[in-house]
Protein backbone atom coordinates (compact mmCIF):
# COMPACT_ATOMS: atom_id res chain seq x y z
CA UNK A 1 0.00 0.00 0.00
CA UNK A 2 1.88 3.37 -0.80
CA UNK A 3 1.42 5.98 1.54
CA UNK A 4 1.14 9.81 1.17
CA UNK A 5 0.63 12.94 3.19
CA UNK A 6 -2.58 14.80 2.85
CA UNK A 7 -1.00 17.59 1.37
CA UNK A 8 -0.23 15.59 -1.56
CA UNK A 9 -3.38 13.72 -1.62
CA UNK A 10 -4.90 17.24 -1.95
CA UNK A 11 -2.46 18.51 -4.46
CA UNK A 12 -2.74 15.15 -6.81
CA UNK A 13 -6.53 14.54 -5.42
CA UNK A 14 -7.83 13.34 -9.15
CA UNK A 15 -4.61 11.28 -10.33
CA UNK A 16 -4.20 9.06 -7.02
CA UNK A 17 -7.90 8.54 -7.06
CA UNK A 18 -7.79 7.13 -10.40
CA UNK A 19 -5.02 5.04 -9.28
CA UNK A 20 -6.23 3.66 -6.79
CA UNK A 21 -9.19 2.82 -8.42
CA UNK A 22 -7.61 1.78 -12.04
CA UNK A 23 -5.10 -0.51 -10.05
CA UNK A 24 -7.36 -1.87 -7.52
CA UNK A 25 -4.60 -0.71 -4.67
CA UNK A 26 -5.46 1.57 -1.35
CA UNK A 27 -4.13 4.55 -0.79
CA UNK A 28 -3.21 5.51 2.71
CA UNK A 29 -3.28 8.98 3.47
CA UNK A 30 -1.27 10.36 6.70
CA UNK A 31 -2.36 13.88 9.00
CA UNK A 32 -0.41 15.54 10.84
CA UNK A 33 -2.29 14.79 13.53
CA UNK A 34 -2.04 10.73 13.39
CA UNK A 35 -5.63 10.22 12.04
CA UNK A 36 -4.38 8.14 9.09
CA UNK A 37 -7.35 7.15 6.18
CA UNK A 38 -7.31 5.05 3.15
CA UNK A 39 -8.50 5.57 -0.16
CA UNK A 40 -9.82 2.77 -2.05
CA UNK A 41 -12.68 2.11 -4.70
CA UNK A 42 -16.08 0.93 -3.62
CA UNK A 43 -15.57 -2.06 -5.49
CA UNK A 44 -12.58 -3.10 -3.67
CA UNK A 45 -14.39 -1.97 -0.63
CA UNK A 46 -17.16 -4.45 -1.12
CA UNK A 47 -14.92 -7.23 -1.86
CA UNK A 48 -13.10 -6.55 1.29
CA UNK A 49 -16.76 -6.50 2.95
CA UNK A 50 -17.86 -9.74 1.55
CA UNK A 51 -14.51 -11.73 2.29
CA UNK A 52 -14.62 -10.57 5.82
CA UNK A 53 -18.27 -11.76 6.22
CA UNK A 54 -16.76 -15.40 5.23
CA UNK A 55 -14.21 -15.51 7.08
CA UNK A 56 -16.16 -14.61 10.20
CA UNK A 57 -18.78 -17.32 9.08
CA UNK A 58 -18.19 -20.44 10.02
CA UNK A 59 -20.68 -22.58 8.55
CA UNK A 60 -19.22 -20.81 5.43
CA UNK A 61 -15.54 -21.64 6.53
CA UNK A 62 -16.23 -25.43 6.87
CA UNK A 63 -18.38 -25.43 3.53
CA UNK A 64 -15.69 -24.20 1.95
CA UNK A 65 -13.25 -26.44 3.81
CA UNK A 66 -15.97 -29.36 2.90
CA UNK A 67 -15.73 -28.47 -1.56
CA UNK A 68 -11.58 -28.31 -1.26
CA UNK A 69 -11.51 -31.79 0.27
CA UNK A 70 -14.06 -33.20 -2.01
CA UNK A 71 -12.18 -31.24 -4.95
CA UNK A 72 -8.77 -32.58 -3.88
CA UNK A 73 -10.56 -36.10 -3.95
CA UNK A 74 -12.31 -36.13 -7.00
CA UNK A 75 -8.62 -34.56 -8.63
CA UNK A 76 -6.71 -37.67 -7.32
CA UNK A 77 -9.56 -39.91 -8.38
CA UNK A 78 -9.05 -38.56 -11.82
CA UNK A 79 -5.14 -38.71 -11.88
CA UNK A 80 -5.22 -42.49 -11.35
CA UNK A 81 -6.77 -42.83 -14.60
CA UNK A 82 -4.47 -40.40 -16.61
Amino acid sequence: MSTVSVNQFRDNLERLVEKAINNHEPLRVTRRTGEDFVVLSAEDWEREQETLYVLQNSDLMKQIAASQTTHRRSKKAVDLFY
